[in-house]
């Protein structure tokens, strides 16, 4: 808030001591016009004592008068001073929601600004500690629900290999599904640790020259049995030869790799997955499509949030740590990228945009 010296609180403060000032002069010169009229009229002459009585009696009169006229002048300040008072009192009993009123622009006003703006800063702040506290209970209940459904399992078929007399193809099943749950439980405490270390800037980047084209292909054949053992056919179009851009191909390709899995899951009805590269002057543009089931607008714009999951996919079949996708949107992000989801009749499309410069690091 600007503050003119012609607004100011000094400057108002002179004007109403001049104000004051003439006020209290204007009064007594015209009561003295009025007491010498009447003292004229009855006597001649004043005796140098009357004269020495009234010059007290008026200087006293002066005095007494420029107080009270100060006092009436400047009584808004002393009434804005409580209200700021009482304003900073509510604050300090937690009302935040108390706002003091502005008015002028001098230096009261200023202040009052201040209070009103550290209400707002404290009450975000607050908001943003309640935000926080609700985050980390929703992360100790997720992951704490995410844990106990496979370790369960691991519990209850090795109870059953040690506590009863199975035939040995079914001792076999009940050992392979506990490990697939072992191996379920391996990665999504992997991915809970990577997320958290994004989550708080931990993890750095090493940035080299790479081919995204290598990279996908790579990639694909990486995943072939992925896509055998879920019927799927799979395609992996580009016209460039070669898109090199400077990246962290560890990072990326962990990126990517969520991706193509998360195709895989939630695809297999589709029978379908594209990838498609297109190179741009200013950026390259990675797609991938699945048409399994048609994600809901509202489920599609919390996707990339951690531990969510469209309800649909809560299986034990597919569910998943529901920490790819946001890894995967924090590595896009690291590298100053953006990705982006759309879903409809014409499949599930993820699009991934990265620079096409190389990328500078602070």
């Amino acid at each position: 808030m600007k503050n003119s010296i012609f607004k100011s609180f000094r400057f108002e403060i002179v004007l109403y001591s001049l104000l004051g000032l003439l006020y209290t002069l204007l009064t007594i010169a015209v009561v003295h016009v009025g007491y010498f009229v009447v003292i004229k009229k009855n006597t001649q002459e004043l005796s140098g004592t009357m004269s020495v009585v009234i010059t007290v009696v008026t200087i006293a009169a002066g005095i007494i008068l420029f107080i009270t006229y100060f006092l009436l002048l400047t009584k808004k300040f002393i009434t804005y001073i409580k209200e700021i008072s009482e304003g900073i009192n509510q604050i300090s009993l937690g009302n935040l929601e108390n706002r003091i009123e502005i008015k002028n622009e001098d230096e009261f006003a200023f202040l009052a600004d201040k209070l009103n703006q550290m209400a707002d800063d404290i009450k975000e702040i607050m908001e943003n500690e309640r935000r926080s506290e609700y985050a980390k209970n929703e992360l100790i209940t997720s992951v704490a629900h995410d844990l106990r459904t496979p370790l369960t399992s691991i519990i209850g078929y090795l109870d059953l290999v040690s506590s009863k007399e199975l035939a040995q193809d079914t001792q076999m099943k009940y050992i392979g599904i506990a490990y697939n749950k072992s191996k379920r439980l391996e990665k999504l405490i992997e991915d809970l640790f990577t997320y958290t270390k994004f989550n708080f800037g931990e993890v750095k980047a090493n940035y080299t020259e790479v081919d995204i084209v290598k990279l996908l292909n790579q990639l694909v054949d990486e995943f072939y049995p992925s896509f055998s053992e879920c019927h799927l056919e799979y395609k992996f179009i580009t016209t460039n030869p070669a898109a090199v851009i400077k990246v962290d191909g560890d990072l990326l390709a962990r990126a990517f790799a969520n991706l193509i899995s998360n195709a895989i899951k939630y695809g297999k009805d589709g029978k379908n997955i594209l990838i498609n590269l297109n190179k741009e002057d200013s950026k390259v543009v990675i797609t991938i499509t699945n048409f399994g089931e048609i994600i809901p607008k509202e489920d599609l714009e919390r996707i990339f949030q951690r531990f969510y999951r469209v309800e649909s996919s809560r299986s034990s079949e597919t569910g998943g740590s529901g920490l790819g996708l946001a890894i995967a949107q924090s590595i896009i992000e690291m590298h100053g990228g953006r990705i982006s989801a759309k879903s409809d009749t014409d499949g599930t499309v993820f699009i991934v945009e990265l620079k096409n410069e190389p990328y500078k690091t602070s």
